[in-house]
């Protein structure tokens, strides 16, 4: 009997989308195409380019491979279609884990016991997420960034490269971890925080598109 495999389809054409074709073909499975609606794009190597976004209704899984979180959700939302998830083979996933639709775990990412990943989340190259850790939908942890034990990642939430967040801390939704940056303490919503120890530097929320600076409350705004 011969296995058919399975098609995913991509939407976006960038550099990001490239990493997560690797990963379904390394799963030894087929990208049936990407779409994109920068009318400047053209795809892919080597795949097959569908133009913008049209179809309503398909069999394929689709992917929506683009990086910025504010966008991805947005797309996602008026998309409301069949999503996949992929996790590149390299990584290392305890079976305890649980993945959302549309999540994408790149190359030797960990999770460890009784982790909770949410939907549309990407966990980038090397990125290690310690037990009972929970991510909400449409979290970005960046290459090589650490979350010890018990963490608790907001949605939207973007980790930088290189981070590390202490055990048990919780970090609100749309908040933004800088590169490098040690988290020791909670961080609220929409907060900017870089450095070791971290410290906030100001505040932004996506929605509005709006910046504050570290001292004003954002509730008033």
């Amino acid at each position: 009997m011969v296995t058919k495999n399975k098609q995913y389809l991509l939407y976006g054409g960038s550099g990001h989308a490239k990493v997560i074709a690797e990963c379904i073909e390394a799963n030894h499975e087929l990208v049936g195409g990407v779409f994109d609606d920068n009318p400047d794009s053209k795809g892919l190597k080597n795949l097959p380019f569908l133009g913008e976004y049209k179809i309503k209704n398909h069999n394929h899984p689709l992917i929506v491979a683009i990086g910025d979180n504010k966008i991805r959700k947005m797309i996602v939302e008026e998309v409301k279609n069949l999503f996949g998830s992929i996790c590149h083979p390299s990584s290392c996933i305890s079976p305890t884990v649980k993945i959302g639709e549309g999540t994408v775990v790149f190359h030797n990412v960990i999770l460890q016991v009784d982790c909770v990943v949410g939907s549309h989340v990407i966990l980038n190259s090397g990125a290690s997420i310690d037990h009972e850790c929970s991510l909400g939908d449409f979290v970005h942890i960046s290459p090589k960034a650490t979350l010890c034990g018990n963490v608790k990642v907001g949605e939207g939430t973007q980790i930088g490269a290189g981070a590390t967040i202490l055990p048990g801390i919780r970090i609100g939704n749309w908040a933004t971890i800088g590169a490098g940056a040690v988290i020791i303490r909670d961080v609220p919503d929409f907060a900017i925080v870089v450095g070791n120890p971290g410290r906030i530097i100001r505040y932004y929320e996506p929605a509005n598109n709006k910046f504050w600076p570290f001292g004003e409350s954002i509730r008033t705004k």
